[in-house]
């Protein structure tokens, strides 16, 4: 199964992006999306289950918001008043089955390519 990523960009202090990640040749029973700032360690944004249940980090919590179109086999990630330090690489990824430690990079085998979103005024 691969992932691709797309809808990142440049955008000023307080804007919006939406990231979506499409799945080809499979489907995930979790998805979810990851980041890299500079310098810093991957880091947990967001997942969702099959059943609909969405997950968050403290940080993004209240101003991201992870959805999943089923039909297309499209996670989405609407990314609102956004931070410089929301800075970094988001990369979605996928599992056949849920893990309870759902916000472990190494939980993940399937990896989208990264899409870049840069904050800046």
């Amino acid at each position: 199964v691969q992932l691709q990523a797309s809808g990142g960009g440049v955008v000023r202090p307080g804007g919006s992006l939406r990231l979506s990640c499409s799945a080809t040749g499979g489907t995930f029973s979790a998805s979810g999306w990851f980041r890299r700032a500079p310098r810093k360690e991957r880091e947990f944004v967001a997942a969702i289950r099959s059943n609909g249940a969405k997950y968050y980090s403290d940080s993004v919590r209240g101003r991201f918001t992870i959805s999943r179109d089923n039909a297309k086999n499209t996670v989405y990630l609407q990314l609102n008043s956004l931070r410089p330090e929301d800075t970094a690489v988001y990369y979605c990824v996928g599992r056949h089955s849920w893990a309870v430690n759902y916000y472990s990079p190494a939980q993940y085998g399937n990896w989208g390519q990264g899409t870049q979103v840069t904050v800046s005024s």
